[in-house]
């Protein structure tokens, strides 16, 4: 018996999202283990999207944690973390909710992203009215190209802040997400090259302000990388989880997939291929189709097509009947995760219960 099969897969139905706690938490071992401190890392989030998630991280002294709603910085809080970061600079409606969610929480010290000058003015308002000090960290774009603002222009932003009386200075953010390079060496240098300026960015602030200037950084392809420099804060999200695409991409990471997708054969339309329950809702689908997700028991299993509720598979040689059940390793878990309303816990071969996502913003 394989360790992701379940002794009791005739009570799930499918498709389900199942998760192994012994895994989950040699994961989060393994984590605490590469930084040498928990107050090193802020995990991410977005991954697990859970309250049990959280819980399970801050048992092993992990109090601070970076999200990517409202809502996940609402859970996170309500479960005793000590420091939430939001992962966006708040706009529109977001701000008014960012504050409450503040005013709500009084025990836990909330903090946000910036990258524009035109941020800081509504999101002061709005903090003066409550009379809240918010801190804030300058999002640096370090080539991903996706959010942040670039180091020439960094020390304008800084002195906006510098300049408001409701947002309080942290420190510096930079998510290098577009490095992928799969030589663990060759990707070093590339973080390191990325980080540079960022560094020199940090070292001028430092001799400005006369403090010490916080520095989170990363995801999971560098954070080795990051996670090898003591005063780096290191932001991984996936590592609790872990799914195929780092298995394949990242394999010197010493993180085991811990989330693994059960599906049933529904149909077998011809001769050399079945049908599994495991359509664009069950499985992030953003990847081309033999990248989806993989099946350990079977390898040369191939993804030919797939609509809303169904995966057509061409087989090679294993043989299936109707109702037999497969388990999956999705490529890509965070927005797997996404499509379900919860996850069903497994320890020692059987389906114990669930963990519930929070989908909402």
């Amino acid at each position: 018996m394989e360790w992701y099969e379940l002794n009791n897969a005739h009570q799930v139905d499918s498709p389900a999202l199942l998760v192994y706690t012994s895994r989950v938490n040699a994961n989060i071992d393994a984590a605490i283990r590469m930084t040498g401190d928990p107050m090193r890392l802020m995990p991410h989030g977005k991954t697990h999207k859970s309250e049990q998630g959280f819980t399970a991280m801050i048992r092993r002294g992990i109090r601070r944690f970076k999200c990517a709603t409202i809502q996940e910085c609402a859970i996170t809080a309500r479960v005793g973390a000590s420091q939430v970061l939001l992962s966006y600079q708040p706009v529109g409606p977001k701000i008014a909710r960012f504050i409450e969610l503040i005013d709500s929480f009084p025990s836990a010290s909330f903090a946000c992203l910036v990258d524009n000058v035109q941020a800081i003015e509504p999101l002061s308002r709005e903090l003066q009215r409550k009379k809240i000090v918010l801190p804030v960290y300058i999002d640096i774009n370090t080539g991903m190209n996706r959010t942040g603002i670039t180091v020439s222009r960094a020390m304008e932003l800084l002195h906006a802040i510098i300049d408001t009386k409701e947002l309080r200075f942290e420190g510096l953010h930079a998510y290098d997400g577009h490095i992928k390079e799969p030589d663990p060496l060759k990707r070093k240098q590339l973080s390191d090259a990325s980080i540079s300026e960022v560094l020199q960015l940090r070292a001028q602030i430092e001799s400005d302000l006369k403090k010490r200037v916080e520095f989170i950084c990363g995801g999971s392809p560098t954070f080795p990388v990051h996670a090898g420099y003591p005063d780096r804060v290191c932001s991984p999200g996936t590592f609790i989880f872990w799914d195929r695409g780092y298995q394949v991409s990242c394999p010197e990471q010493p993180f085991v997939v811990a989330a693994v997708l059960l599906c049933r054969v529904i149909s077998i339309p011809t001769e050399n291929t079945i049908t599994v329950d495991l359509g664009h809702k069950s499985v992030a689908a953003e990847n081309e189709i033999t990248r989806r997700v993989y099946f350990p028991a079977d390898p040369d299993l191939k993804a030919i097509s797939q609509s809303e509720e169904h995966l057509v598979l061409e087989r090679s040689g294993k043989s299936y009947q109707l109702g037999d059940v497969l388990y999956g390793i999705p490529y890509h878990i965070c927005p797997t995760v996404a499509l379900y309303d919860k996850m069903t816990i497994v320890e020692e071969g059987v389906g114990k219960g669930d963990w519930i996502i929070t989908r909402s913003r």
